[in-house]
């Protein structure tokens, strides 16, 4: 599962578009399209952890939010967002699968029911901890910074990246375990100030 792959785009209908009925007002109209805009990157990610496939995640995400504008105007302004957008990805997650049973590969429902409960429940945490991140690498060193970066971008591993650098493996993989080290370091710091 790649947590850095690109979000399908997506542009929400404007407050026009948005088909409100006089349910909702011009203010919650432009709230809901706030937390909907807000929600894309979670919603994709806990849509992730249900399937483990991106195109599967990406095709659902757009199902999803289909769903979830059709019924905006059964959101009570003022509650959980995240967590009744996940109730209406879950619903598209099972009807996806309906549709693929005959793929190899398959998780039990109950496997997929904790999975979505554990994400619905830790994201508030997940998100602390990325922006704890966020906040640590701009913090590192811009050397530091790129050799993190190339070895984190999709298929590229310590050997690939030594070779590009022309340096040894263990260099480099001990570069890399100090960068680390010093990135734990500073988001453990970062989380307990908050």
């Amino acid at each position: 599962m790649n947590s850095d792959a690109v979000l399908p785009s997506y542009d929400p209908p404007s407050s026009d578009e948005l088909r409100t009925d006089g349910i909702f007002s011009s203010n919650q109209t432009d709230v809901f399209v706030q937390m909907f805009t807000k929600a894309q990157r979670p919603l994709y990610l806990f849509i992730l952890s249900q399937t483990g496939n991106t195109q599967d995640s990406e095709e659902i995400l757009q199902n999803a939010n289909v769903v979830i504008w059709k019924k905006a105007d059964q959101f009570d302004v003022g509650t959980n967002f995240f967590a009744w957008a996940c109730q209406i990805a879950r619903y598209e997650v099972l009807q996806f699968r309906q549709r693929h049973r005959r793929d190899k590969l398959q998780f039990s429902e109950e496997f997929q029911e904790i999975v979505a409960r554990e994400t619905i429940s830790r994201q508030d945490d997940l998100e602390l901890q990325r922006q704890a991140l966020d906040h640590c690498i701009r913090k590192l060193s811009a050397r530091d910074q790129a050799l993190i970066r190339e070895r984190y971008q999709p298929g590229s591993s310590g050997k690939d990246l030594a070779s590009e650098l022309g340096r040894p493996a263990n260099s480099v993989y001990q570069s890399l375990g100090r960068i680390r080290r010093v990135l734990m370091e500073c988001i453990q710091r970062r989380i307990a100030e908050k």
